[in-house]
C-alpha cells in the first residue's frame, strides 16, 4: 500500500508529489494524458517586467525534479471509480486498482461550451484544444479562425495564436440564448473584463477602463464601444457583435456576425458573413470535480470560483479522512496558485501521516497561497477572494456542526 496517490500531474499534482517525496512519502501519480504538466503545457504569456511565462519550460523543470526523486508517474491511465475501505483509498483505473492511505485530487479544470448553431461542424473546437495543438504539438488548427467568447482565457490564447502566425479574424460574443447567459451580454462581459484591463496591449482599452468608475460610465462605455471592435495584437475584440451561426456544409467555412444591443439582443439587418476555416469556442473554465463527487465529499457552488467545488480548508484538507484537493478543482486560478496549493496539500498529508512537519511551515505555505493569489498577473474571476471567503465560512460551519454532533 502506498502512502499517497495523486490523481493529476499538472502544476498542483507535480508540486505536491515533489514536496511529499522530499518528506519521505511513498507516492504514485496517475494522469490520463500522455505527458505530465496539465494545463501548464499550453501556457505562454508575458508577465510584468517583460519576462515570459513558458508553461512547457515550467513543466519540464517540475518533471526533472520529479525524475530526480524517482517518482512513480503513470501516464495514459484513466480513473473510473474511487472508494474508501477500511481506512484506505482504492483507486480503480483502466489498468489496475491502486491502494493508498491518502488521496490527493488535483484533476484541474475543464472547458465550458457555448451553444451556437453549427458547432458540430468539423473545424469547431474549444479554445484550449487550439492552444494545445499550437503550443504543445506545433500544429496549426487552421489558417484563419474566429474565437467565440470574450474572456481572459480567449484573450490569452488569441495572443498565443497570433504569435504562432495564425490569423484570428475576430474575438466576438456568442449568440444570446438561455444557455450562454451573461457571456452573451456586452455590459456583463465588459464589467467582467475590467479587472484584467491592465493586460491589454491597447492604450485605448487601458485608458477607457480607468474611466469605468460607475454604472453610468459603464453604460456609456459599452454604448460607444466601436462596432467593429478594438484591436489587440491586431485582432478585433468585438463586444458589440455576436456570432449567431457557424457556416459550412462539411466543415467550417465562416461565421455569421450580427451587431447586438448593450443587453445582447440582435439588431435585425446587421448580419454579415466572414470567412474562416476554424472556430474556437471559449466558454471559460470550471472545476473538474467528478472524481471528488464519487468520494461523497460535500460540494458548494460558488460562482466566484467558477462553479461547484469540493469543501476544503485552507490547508487543502476535505471533511473526509485522508482526502485532499489542490489546484483548479478547488476553484479556477492560475498555475502559480495551483503550485502553492500542491505544496500546502503535501505538507498537510505528510503531517497527518506522522511526519515531523512544523506548524509554522504549514502556516507559511498557507500564507504563500494567499500572497501568490494577490500577486497573480491573471485572475479568471474578479471576485476570487470573495469566493475563497465564502468557502472558508462553509468550512467553519461544517466544523462547528461536527463539533456539536460530537458533544
Amino acid at each position: 500500500m502506498r502512502d499517497l496517490i495523486i490523481i493529476g500531474s499538472g502544476p498542483a499534482g507535480l508540486t505536491a508529489a515533489i514536496t511529499a517525496a522530499e518528506h519521505g512519502l511513498d507516492i504514485l501519480v496517475i494522469d490520463e494524458y500522455l505527458k505530465p504538466g496539465g494545463r501548464l503545457l499550453g501556457q505562454l504569456y508575458e508577465e510584468p517586467g517583460g519576462n515570459w511565462w513558458n508553461g512547457i519550460e515550467e513543466s519540464r523543470k517540475l518533471s526533472e525534479r520529479a525524475g530526480a526523486l524517482g517518482l512513480d508517474i503513470r501516464l495514459g491511465v484513466s480513473v473510473h471509480n474511487i472508494e474508501q475501505e477500511n481506512g484506505s483509498w482504492l483507486v480503480y483505473t483502466d489498468r489496475e486498482t491502486f491502494e493508498a492511505k491518502s488521496l490527493l485530487l488535483a484533476t484541474g479544470a475543464a472547458e465550458a461550451p457555448v451553444a451556437i448553431p453549427g458547432w458540430t461542424l468539423p473545424g469547431v473546437m474549444s479554445v484550449g484544444a487550439a492552444q494545445v495543438m499550437t503550443n504543445v504539438h506545433r500544429v496549426k488548427p487552421g489558417q484563419k479562425g474566429v474565437i467565440i467568447g470574450v474572456n481572459v482565457l480567449s484573450s490569452a490564447i488569441a495572443m498565443e495564436l497570433h504569435i504562432a502566425g495564425i490569423e484570428v479574424a475576430a474575438i466576438a460574443l456568442p449568440k444570446n440564448n438561455r444557455v450562454n447567459g451573461s457571456a452573451a451580454i456586452p455590459t456583463e462581459v465588459m464589467n467582467a473584463l475590467l479587472h484584467v484591463s491592465h493586460m491589454a496591449p491597447s492604450a485605448f482599452v487601458k485608458m477607457g477602463s480607468k474611466l469605468m468608475k460607475n454604472e453610468f460610465m459603464k453604460k456609456m462605455g459599452i454604448t460607444l464601444y466601436p462596432k467593429n471592435g478594438v484591436r489587440m495584437w491586431d485582432i478585433p475584440v468585438m463586444l458589440r457583435k455576436a456570432v449567431i451561426r457557424i457556416e459550412g456544409t462539411d466543415q467550417v467555412e465562416g461565421v455569421t456576425l450580427a451587431t447586438v444591443t448593450a443587453d445582447g439582443k440582435v439588431i435585425s439587418g446587421t448580419e454579415e458573413v466572414i470567412g474562416c476555416d476554424f472556430v474556437c469556442i471559449a466558454g471559460g473554465l470550471y472545476p473538474l470535480a467528478e472524481l471528488a463527487a464519487l468520494t461523497g465529499c460535500p460540494f458548494y457552488h460558488i460562482d466566484e470560483l467558477g462553479g461547484s467545488v469540493p469543501l476544503h480548508s485552507e490547508d487543502m484538507r476535505t471533511p473526509l479522512d485522508g482526502l485532499y484537493v489542490a489546484g483548479n478543482i478547488t476553484g479556477i486560478e492560475g498555475a502559480k496558485v495551483a503550485m502553492s496549493q500542491g505544496k500546502t496539500a503535501a505538507l498537510s498529508i505528510a503531517k497527518d501521516l506522522g511526519k515531523d512537519i512544523a506548524e509554522a511551515s504549514l502556516s507559511e505555505a498557507i500564507r504563500q497561497i494567499s500572497s501568490t493569489r494577490s500577486d497573480a498577473h491573471i485572475q479568471f474571476h474578479q471576485d476570487v477572494e470573495v469566493g475563497r471567503r465564502k468557502l472558508q465560512e462553509y468550512w467553519e460551519q461544517h466544523a462547528a456542526g461536527k463539533r456539536n454532533i460530537l458533544v
